[in-house]
């Protein structure tokens, strides 16, 4: 794993004072060492405002999660489509300036979508845990919270959001932390897609047996640029054995997605499922956008 969880001259408190120890290469090398280095600050400004216990101790009054899996298995859609709820990204600014995320979830809910996924992260994507309980409250797809999450604070925080599953991104998490976090969303009833953007991501999880759901990222995260590649040559390595699979799993794919012939191509190489967000947000009618991708416009 190349990302640094955490800058190598972490700020030291003494009293009053704060400072940190020089370093030549204290700056973050990419986009996602930075946004993973945020969320240290991130959740600890959460915690201040609301202890990981008060969740724990209230968890009994959650409602029941919705099945992510099965609304995936069980799509006419083939594949079947995570459609995403996001504003804005580090790469594009800002995708849709008029953002009602109530208004567009019901759309891609009526247009066929089978599930959706909603960014939370604030600070780089304009996203938020109180869009996730706004689209909560007005449809019953199962969500998954799209976010950076590297602590179980972040996985309460979605399910009592709303959330009936969260993304673990493999790049920034070491497989001793992919197996507790998954712990922690399975004792919540949470589903978990794991992330990977290459062939040796994709060994590791596969290694630790225990996800299903497993997304392939055609964004390389460290330039944000996309290439439905990335896709077809793992699936390729799949196809030919070149790595062990249990024949369980659920393959998706991810970014980089714009029409219906992408959409035949990865249905023809094992694609279960394919996550489209930036695609249908940026266009003014996001529902007829949704029905010419499945080519019903």
């Amino acid at each position: 794993m190349d990302i640094r969880r955490k800058p190598p001259n972490p700020k030291i408190k003494v009293e009053n004072l704060e400072y940190s120890i020089p370093h030549e290469d204290s700056a973050a090398r990419n986009i996602l060492e930075e946004i993973v280095w945020y969320k240290d600050k991130e959740i600890t400004n959460f915690k201040n405002l609301y202890p990981l216990e008060e969740f724990v101790k209230n968890v009994y009054k959650l409602s029941p999660t919705k099945d992510f899996i099965s609304s995936l298995r069980k799509s006419v859609n083939k594949p079947a489509i995570i459609a995403e709820i996001k504003k804005a990204s580090p790469s594009k600014g800002v995708i849709r300036a008029e953002f009602n995320p109530e208004e567009i979830a019901l759309i891609y809910e009526q247009s066929g979508a089978s599930c959706l996924s909603v960014l939370t992260d604030q600070h780089f994507f304009q996203g938020g845990f109180e869009i996730l309980s706004k689209v909560r409250e007005v449809t019953n797809l199962p969500l998954i919270c799209k976010d950076f999450i590297i602590s179980p604070y972040q996985i309460y925080k979605a399910r009592f959001s709303g959330a009936d599953a969260i993304l673990l991104i493999a790049a920034i998490l070491e497989d001793s932390d992919l197996i507790y976090l998954q712990k922690i969303a399975n004792k919540l009833n949470m589903d978990v897609l794991v992330e990977i953007h290459n062939y040796e991501e994709l060994q590791r999880v596969l290694n630790l047996n225990c996800f299903n759901l497993i997304g392939i990222n055609n964004r390389d995260l460290k330039t944000f640029k996309t290439n439905l590649n990335v896709t077809k040559t793992i699936m390729k390595n799949l196809s030919n054995k070149k790595v062990k699979v249990r024949n369980d799993e659920i393959f998706i794919s991810e970014s980089g997605i714009k029409c219906y012939e992408d959409l035949k191509l990865l249905a023809s190489i094992g694609i279960k499922g394919v996550l489209i967000g930036e695609t249908l947000m940026k266009e003014e009618n996001i529902g007829q956008s949704f029905r010419k991708l499945l080519n019903s416009a």
